[in-house]
């Protein structure tokens, strides 16, 4: 069974990344050519001549105008994936042709649509606005994690590791402490995790950032849009320093923590990672010190993770492992992941419905 659902789109880069050059990633199993064309758009086509598979992003093959020129026989691809020239004839064959991925760029990450291009619905694409909104300052990353997609959804949707994982960082005594409720919105596809902690520590993440010190309210409030798009809603406030009845909350300082969870392949994964925040948005250093602090946590959770990978692929089969009260969130999106990959994995005819 797949590991990961298809007809679906995932994140496969910061638009930063891809510029007027050959660049390749893996997404789900598939590699993948992007280049963003003279007109600024961003093209992704799949990484393998139609000759002789040769990779594409492999020099010397090259981009000239808007074209890719295979590197190994010199057969030339437009944006589309359609073959321009083949060496030594006129004639080109209608085979001729690279596999055409749906993009979007938004909200600075470029998402690329992975199984059937006839559903691709731009539409669809999870929102992250916080990213580019003059709001909000931003710090962001990728690191890649060799172990399962899944793996990551599980540790995001269980911030009770922080505590312990994490300590010294983001974790505090609290974290762990305190319950956790959970929704699932089955027709709009996202889980909801909330963790408010009324008096807690403040962890040097956030009193370093922003000032604050001793005791404080800490909000964290997740929405989860599987398979790849996870938001963390950090609300930070002096002690009972509550929203006003209107919404607003001047009195919190609010941190936007997202994260987009990208298959690479059935044991590895693309993890992006950004931080945006509402306050000290001059402020370099503020942004320097969270960018440091964060991709730290980050790896802390790479490093766990892929010893998670290896102790699963070793455990002998029929293993069951168990689950507790903190684990409703991260069973709930292990539920929707399932009928994802179920629906994507079913015929045509079934899938219709």
């Amino acid at each position: 069974m797949p590991t990961f659902p298809r007809d679906q789109w995932y994140v496969a880069a910061y638009g930063r990344e891809i510029g007027h050059e050959l660049f390749s990633r893996t997404v789900c199993n598939e590699s993948i050519l992007f280049w963003r064309t003279q007109a600024g758009s961003v093209t992704a086509v799949s990484n393998r001549c139609v000759h002789r598979r040769f990779p594409l992003s492999q020099p010397p093959s090259a981009l000239v105008d808007d074209q890719v020129v295979c590197g190994y026989h010199g057969f030339t691809y437009a944006a589309d994936g359609r073959c321009t020239a083949v060496p030594g004839q006129t004639r080109i064959p209608r085979a001729a042709r690279l596999t055409s991925y749906p993009v979007v760029e938004q909200d600075s990450f470029v998402w690329v649509w992975i199984g059937d291009p006839a559903k691709a619905d731009p539409a669809r694409v999870p929102r992250a606005p916080w990213l580019e909104s003059p709001g909000y300052a931003t710090v962001s990353g990728m690191e890649p994690l060799r172990a399962r997609f899944g793996l990551l959804v599980d540790n995001l949707l269980d911030l009770s590791h922080e505590t312990y994982l994490h300590g010294g960082y983001i974790g505090t005594p609290e974290v762990a402490a305190t319950p956790i409720t959970t929704e699932v919105d089955e027709d709009a596809g996202i889980v909801y995790v909330s963790r408010h902690m009324d008096d807690a520590e403040c962890p040097p993440f956030y009193s370093k950032s922003t000032g604050l010190n001793g005791r404080i309210m800490r909000w964290q409030d997740i929405e989860y849009m599987p398979p790849c798009l996870y938001t963390l809603h950090s609300r930070i406030a002096p002690l009972g320093v509550l929203p006003h009845d209107d919404g607003t909350d001047p009195g919190a300082f609010h941190v936007e923590v997202v994260y987009a969870m990208t298959p690479e392949t059935d044991t590895s994964t693309h993890n992006f990672w950004a931080v945006a925040r509402d306050f000290a948005q001059e402020d370099q250093s503020v942004s320097d010190f969270l960018a440091e602090q964060n991709r730290t946590v980050v790896l802390q959770d790479v490093a766990a993770l892929n010893a998670l990978e290896k102790s699963i692929a070793a455990e002998p089969e029929g293993y069951q492992e168990l689950s507790i009260n903190i684990d409703t969130g991260g069973l709930a999106a292990r539920r929707m992941l399932a009928k994802l990959i179920e629906r994507g994995s079913a015929a045509p005819s079934a899938a219709k419905g």
